[in-house]
């Protein structure tokens, strides 16, 4: 046995792990090397939370251009507003986006980023019990279909990506009118029921290849630490007409 594998034994022991940090071994070398391939002008951050997706994309992968964050629940909001603060390429919107134009209470998780407009089931729950609702809170819906012309040059590269807790189907819906304007798709998908009707991962594969997007890329999101199941992937699309 290397040294290197025993260090990496050791490592694995105590709950660690090194792994060379390149496209072909690591998913944000991947991501990193996929925004400057491509050259991404616009990040739709549909689902943002407070933002932590937009810090990982100044401050890892190193993306300058615009970010639009859109995020419904209020406490998330006022966080994710906060964050954007000084940064005059990075914009917040206070809604949720959908499949219709629409008001409708979110269901406030305790972990804030678990907040859904679905009802969560007891696989979600007992994988993660810091994510059970607290509250609700009733927020504004909009499409993307309507709002995309004004927020997206046509000839720009736009990078979507969506984190809606089981409710990035009906986004999808509301955005068809918009995909042969939009490069890449970041799409969370379940493996298994976690909220009440959403779309798990098979069936939005299928909704995507339908649409013109190959599946590029699979990223762990969310995995049972009691069983080891996987919960939830992030899928990377890529629109066929952009390959």
């Amino acid at each position: 046995m290397s040294i290197k594998h025993e260090i990496r034994r050791i490592l694995w022991k105590i709950g660690y792990d090194i792994c060379k940090f390149t496209p072909d071994n690591h998913p944000i070398a991947r991501k990193k090397q996929i925004f400057k391939t491509f050259k991404i002008d616009i990040v739709l951050d549909i689902g943002a939370s407070t933002g932590l997706f937009a810090k990982q994309l100044r401050n890892d992968i190193g993306y300058k251009n615009k970010i639009l964050s859109f995020e419904p629940q209020s406490a998330a909001f006022d966080a994710l507003k906060k964050n954007a603060e000084g940064d005059s390429n990075w914009e917040v919107f206070n809604y949720a986006l959908g499949d219709n134009d629409e008001k409708k209470e979110i269901n406030i998780a305790g972990n804030l980023f678990s907040s859904s407009l679905l009802d969560m089931l007891p696989s979600h729950l007992g994988a993660a019990p810091s994510s059970m609702y607290i509250g609700k809170e009733l927020v504004d819906i909009k499409t993307l279909d309507s709002l995309f012309s004004d927020l997206c040059d046509p000839v720009k590269k736009v990078y979507m990506k969506l984190d809606t807790q089981g409710y990035e189907s009906k986004v999808l819906t509301g955005a068809k009118k918009s995909f042969k304007k939009i490069d890449f798709v970041q799409l969370e998908m379940s493996l298994l029921p976690l909220f009440e009707g959403e779309v798990l991962f098979y069936n939005m594969c299928l909704f995507m290849a339908k649409n013109g997007y190959n599946l590029i890329g699979i990223e762990t999101v969310f995995a049972d630490k009691f069983t080891g199941r996987l919960l939830q992937v992030d899928g990377i699309f890529q629109a066929a007409v952009s390959q």
